[in-house]
């Protein structure tokens, strides 16, 4: 499996790079996003991979942070959904948009993408709601953490793990406690916490 690759831009456009490593040229197919965030040709480059096969097919597939590859990953996992449905994706959103449009169900706009149609998004939103909506808290994390700002306490996430116990999903969990969060104190505790969040997914209910 090539995990990465790691040498000098020679070739780009939209859908694909060629990346020479030590005078062996690899063609690498990626999202929009990511060829638009490479440098120009001719400069180094480090792209993370995944090496796709199926029956005739070998192919390597391009990301710039772990967040892409990850997302592309769970996609091409969901049945029906092959590389080219999770590239067109990764193209139309980056990697905390679409994670975000996934944990949201967000059918629409996972339909804004070539080649994604209702019931694809449907599947995509049913199988990889909870994975995406910690991909999405993490990004809101890290982004908290370089602006210098306050990162949420471990009491957010306590309330969370508490609100699964009773049942709900992580997703609907999460999106209750920070909610909750948002409207308390900011001294408020996690039992605090889980009374609010639990009294807006009783109403919603």
């Amino acid at each position: 499996m090539i995990a990465h690759v790691r040498g000098t831009l020679v070739e780009k456009d939209t859908a694909a790079v060629v990346v020479d490593v030590n005078g062996v040229g690899y063609r690498v197919l990626v999202p929009e996003t990511v060829s638009a965030a490479l440098p120009a040709v001719g400069e180094q480059v480090h792209l993370l991979t995944t090496f796709y096969v199926r029956e005739e097919e070998m192919s390597l597939y391009g990301f710039v942070t772990a967040e892409q590859r990850k997302l592309f990953e769970m996609l091409i996992g969901v049945s029906g959904v092959g590389p080219k449905a999770a590239l067109s994706l990764l193209s139309v959103m980056d990697a905390e948009q679409l994670a975000m449009a996934i944990a949201g169900e967000d059918i629409k706009r996972l339909t804004s993408a070539p080649g994604v149609g209702t019931k694809i998004a449907q599947r995509i939103a049913m199988e990889l709601k909870e994975k995406a909506a910690e991909i999405a808290w993490q990004r809101k994390v890290d982004r908290l953490a370089a602006k210098g700002k306050p990162l949420p306490s471990d009491r957010l996430e306590d309330a969370v793990e508490a609100l699964m116990a009773l049942g709900y999903n992580r997703t609907d969990a999460r999106r209750a406690v920070e909610a909750a969060a948002k409207s308390l104190p900011s001294e408020a505790d996690t039992a605090a916490l889980v009374r609010s969040a639990l009294q807006a997914l009783t109403t919603a209910r």
